[in-house]
């Protein structure tokens, strides 16, 4: 009988124990997921804070300036009201152009005016549809010109003289082009000096200031000197309405995702900043007439 009492009191503490060691521990969880639960409310709000912040990253960065070259890509392209001088530029990426549909074409009702082609890049680098480009938009009554692609780090000469060399200008076409884009490991005054230097070179042989073709950003980053302010621009500015540019430009290319008859697929869209004539007074001139109109 002792003995079972003992048992029985020796197993009634433990039972206690177990109990009140149960009990601690379920208020222990039950304390856990209080403070949980207390958390979980600012997780979740930091959680949907974080999204919603992303979200309109996303948009700001790679949505909202692009929202118009997307409706290109996807719809019909927009083009700038105000302005019905036309033209676009093209390389060997538009292969097998039809000549004699682009001849005809129009962008936003209004005629194909001009075609700017390119010629060269760097010292050594000939576009394969060169030659046949220029000849055809001649042939075509379009208003041609032809653009460099200047590779900075590169001697500047040595591609003005190349350029120079694969290009022969004639009156009646636009003046030469320099597409300038990048600075490679230039600094912003090395890239100034080159840019000048082919500048110069090319100015000498045609007696005509060449035509800047650079974007809106890279203009106001590294081609903000007043040296450069003597030369005619032709700006590109994206998937806007309205070019933000401020300073004098002569042409817009305003998107890269424009539809011609005659060319499979996309194809760069440019407007003339002026009239018909002007376009055409803003070509080389024969010095022949210069002189005699200089006379009369």
């Amino acid at each position: 009988m002792a003995t079972n009492y003992k048992q029985r009191k020796t197993r009634s503490r433990t039972a206690n124990k177990k109990s009140s060691s149960s009990s601690v521990k379920s208020k222990r969880i039950k304390n856990k997921k209080s403070v949980f639960g207390g958390y979980a409310v600012y997780i979740w709000i930091g959680i949907i804070l974080v999204a919603v912040a992303y979200i309109g990253l996303f948009y700001y960065f790679f949505v909202s300036p692009y929202s118009f070259r997307w409706r290109a890509i996807y719809g019909e392209p927009e083009y700038p009201e105000g302005y019905n001088v036309r033209g676009i530029d093209i390389s060997h990426y538009q292969n097998n152009i039809k000549w004699e549909k682009l001849r005809n074409a129009s962008l936003n009702n209004d005629p194909v005016r001009f075609i700017i082609i390119k010629a060269t890049e760097g010292s050594n680098l000939f576009d394969d549809d060169f030659n046949d480009n220029f000849f055809q938009a001649k042939e075509n009554d379009f208003i041609r010109g032809a653009y460099h692609f200047f590779v900075p780090g590169v001697d500047a000469a040595a591609q003005a003289n190349f350029y120079l060399h694969q290009v022969h200008l004639v009156p009646g076409d636009l003046p030469p082009v320099l597409d300038i884009e990048k600075t490679g490991k230039l600094t912003k005054q090395q890239l100034q000096k080159d840019v000048k230097k082919w500048l110069d070179i090319v100015e000498k042989k045609y007696g005509v200031k060449p035509i800047l073709y650079t974007s809106y950003k890279f203009k106001k980053d590294y081609l903000n000197d007043p040296i450069f302010n003597e030369y005619p621009y032709w700006i590109a500015h994206y998937y806007i309405n309205k070019l933000e540019y401020k300073g004098d430009w002569v042409m817009w290319q305003h998107t890269d995702c424009g539809k011609v008859d005659g060319i499979k697929g996309f194809v760069d869209c440019n407007i003339f900043n002026g009239t018909v004539r002007d376009l055409e007074a803003f070509t080389i001139q024969d010095k022949d007439e210069e002189i005699l109109e200089d006379g009369i």
